[in-house]
């Protein structure tokens, strides 16, 4: 086997900077995680350059770095073009500028469906949709091989899909949408006022509330619906489900799965496999290693 080259992998979050050190073949040689302190003037970038500078420094060979974050990447993957009201500085910094290093920049949800793809519960797949179920929900698509982008970056962002033209509008006016039916943001509503997070109704649904259970049954069946629609859309061969609300195992694959056996158009005896997310909070700094490896194959 040949010397292993070392590529850096950054996920920039809302909450935690998280770094890889990892080969070509996915193997894991160092990792780090800060704070990022987003609303602290200037912090979050600091932050960054600390988890590279102390990763650099440990392995300087390494030679090619891809970065994920929030917000919409431009078409030449040097940096996020839009990313309003969070991590002020974010938009329009040249990555490669920043760290002195080549590196590619993608959007988040972009990255987690790649390292999914390379490493985790989709590896080796062509047709595969994620959905990421957590505070919002997000989203990333690959159809014959290929991460669909769209036009501006926006393709993939499931979460705004709309299913009550009639409902209320989203965070970016989409009326009714999936986020607002599932997403941790709105449970509070949702449940009128009872639960403030969905791990908290899911507790109550476990034990055997039976309130809980229909407020819960109608945001699966919202999630049931939207895959099915979805599915007609991009055939995947897989759907694979992350985020924090995907943890809750079967109380979510259970009902979302009865949902799917009655909407899913089924060509022969089974449906689209879904499938639980494997790699966790390091899909996003995996996929933007593959990312670098695709766009860097020879630095």
């Amino acid at each position: 086997m040949s010397e292993a080259r070392f590529i850096l992998g950054i996920d920039l979050g809302g909450t935690h900077v998280k770094g890889l050190v990892v080969d070509e073949w996915g193997r894991v040689y160092a990792e780090d995680t800060r704070p990022t302190e987003d609303g602290a003037a200037g912090a979050w970038r600091d932050n960054v350059r600390r988890v590279v500078a102390g990763l650099q420094g440990r392995f300087p060979t390494i030679a090619v770095a891809g970065l994920c974050a929030p917000g919409l990447a431009s078409r030449d993957e040097k940096m996020i073009v839009s990313m309003p009201g969070r991590l002020q500085g974010l938009e329009g910094l040249d990555w490669s500028s920043e760290l002195r290093l080549p590196t590619v920049v993608l959007n988040d949800a972009h990255a987690a469906l790649l390292g999914e793809v390379w490493l985790g519960a989709a590896r080796g797949g062509t047709n595969v949709l994620m959905v990421t179920l957590g505070t919002g929900v997000g989203g990333a698509a690959m159809v014959d091989g290929r991460l669909l982008r769209g036009h501006l970056g926006r393709a993939g962002h499931v979460g705004h899909l709309s299913l009550d033209p009639a409902g209320e509008p989203d965070i970016v006016r989409t009326p009714g949408s999936l986020e607002d039916a599932m997403g941790d943001c709105t449970v509070g509503r949702r449940s009128g006022g009872r639960f403030a997070t969905t791990r908290a109704l899911v507790a109550a649904v476990i034990t055997g509330d039976e309130a809980a259970r229909a407020v819960w049954e109608r945001s699966t069946g919202a999630l049931g619906a939207a895959l099915a629609g979805l599915i007609n859309v991009l055939d995947p061969q897989m759907i694979v489900l992350g985020g924090g609300i995907a943890a809750a195992g079967e109380v979510l694959f259970t009902p979302l799965t009865a949902a799917l056996d009655r909407m899913e158009w089924r060509i022969g005896a089974t449906g689209v496999a879904l499938v639980p997310a494997k790699l966790g909070a390091q899909a996003g700094a995996f996929g933007a290693v593959y990312r670098a490896l695709q766009k860097f194959p020879t630095t």
